[in-house]
């Protein structure tokens, strides 16, 4: 039990964060809410991220990769907890919107560096069930987090729900604080950082992804497969109450139920991972993933859409903890910081296109038939990727046990 010591500690530290982050967010969306009276003001919380990120991840990667990772996610976690602790002493939509900028750039630091942290801490044999671990706590995140805030709210208000998030962040800084230095030689970091070097560090990605084709051909297939469910999600709502003609109750249930289904994947796929594959966390985990997806749009009523997102979100466990894996084992983690800002910052644009057209045709064709064409896409994307995952040329992409690098 001793060798999942520090793992269980940084679970521990993101999960935290997590919860908080659920509880901020219900409770930001209300305090904006009522400072405005406009559900505008509301919408636009949700394009500071995609901001930040354009804003940051050009460069992100350059930085992430020469520093030393533990010191970055404390200095990281500080600095958001000081930023939203400010925020419900403030009373300008603008200077919110302007600390919530300033929230989400750090932020878009945190996903690519613990990345880098998680590989340089996990052994290759563990981090299969420690991805899964990870993704049970996320979705454990997801179910407790908004119930947590709804609780707060009605007896102390969103001030609270607030700073409850700030201090998350100082406890998950804390554990962090815990853990030990991964990095050896960050004699990188005193080097400046301008223009010629992003640049390079480009080159340096493109040279990587030309040379293991194979694992960018997999890496492409399952995020286009995922983007496109991401792309789904932005009509779930509209769906369940257009469509089947659902109330708010029955929509808050359904996805209930899907955390539920979710957390119920992560253990089970973090009990079977010395005895299911990789390659089928990940090949079959998105194909049953985008069926769900099919499944949910093409229900007719408030049991077939629950059974639909239940299933997804087992598989969707399943899928996420693959990718995770496939990821850390194959990415060489002196070049993962830039290779994740940089894709992530793609991923992003795309999704915002993907979400943008769904969106668009779903004004001109019936909303349903739209989202079943996507989703049908998404499945042929993933059983392309299935297909070639069970062909690969080398068993090395997808091996558990020991370093092996691909070219």
């Amino acid at each position: 039990m001793s060798e999942w010591k520090k793992p269980i500690l940084l679970i521990s530290a993101i999960g935290v964060s997590q919860i908080g982050n659920w509880i901020y967010l219900i409770a930001l969306n209300i305090t904006i809410l009522d400072l405005t009276g406009s559900a505008a003001a509301v919408a636009g919380l949700y394009i500071i991220r995609p901001i930040a990120i354009l804003l940051t991840n050009t460069w992100s990667g350059s930085v992430i990769d020469r520093v030393n990772k533990r010191k970055l996610m404390i200095f990281i976690d500080i600095v958001r907890g000081i930023l939203v602790f400010t925020i419900p002493f403030i009373g300008e939509l603008w200077i919110i919107y302007l600390l919530l900028l300033l929230i989400n750039t750090f932020g878009t630091f945190f996903g690519p560096v613990s990345s880098v942290y998680i590989t340089k801490l996990i052994p290759y044999q563990r981090r299969k069930r420690f991805n899964s671990i990870m993704s049970m706590t996320g979705s454990g995140a997801f179910l407790t987090g908004p119930a947590t805030a709804g609780v707060l709210i009605i007896y102390f208000g969103t001030e609270l729900c607030i700073i409850i998030n700030a201090a998350t962040f100082m406890i998950c800084a804390f554990f962090i604080f815990l853990l030990p230095n991964v990095d050896e030689n960050t004699n990188g970091a005193r080097d400046p950082i301008g223009w010629k070097t992003i640049v390079n560090d480009w080159k340096v990605v493109e040279m990587f992804s030309i040379k293991a084709k194979y694992f960018l051909v997999v890496y492409i297939l399952f995020q286009s497969a995922m983007l496109i469910g991401f792309a789904l999600d932005s009509q779930e709502v509209t769906f369940i109450k257009q469509n089947l003609e659902l109330s708010d109750r029955d929509y808050g249930f359904i996805v209930s139920l899907t955390g539920l289904g979710a957390i119920s994947g992560g253990i089970f796929s973090a009990m079977a991972t010395k005895k299911i594959p990789l390659k089928f966390y990940l090949g079959v985990g998105m194909l049953l993933t985008s069926l769900g997806y099919v499944m949910f749009y093409s229900s007719i009523n408030f049991i077939t859409a629950t059974i639909a997102f239940v299933f997804l979100g087992f598989f969707m466990a399943f899928a996420n903890t693959g990718f995770a894996t496939y990821f850390q084992n194959n990415v060489p983690v002196e070049i993962m910081g830039r290779f994740g800002s940089i894709t992530d910052m793609i991923q992003g644009i795309i999704q915002i296109g993907f979400t943008l057209i769904l969106g668009f045709l779903a004004e001109w064709f019936s909303l349903q038939f739209i989202c079943i064409v996507f989703s049908l896409v998404g499945t042929f994307m993933a059983l392309v990727l299935l297909t070639i995952i069970l062909k690969s040329p080398s068993s090395s992409y997808f091996n558990e046990n020991s370093k092996v690098i691909n070219g």
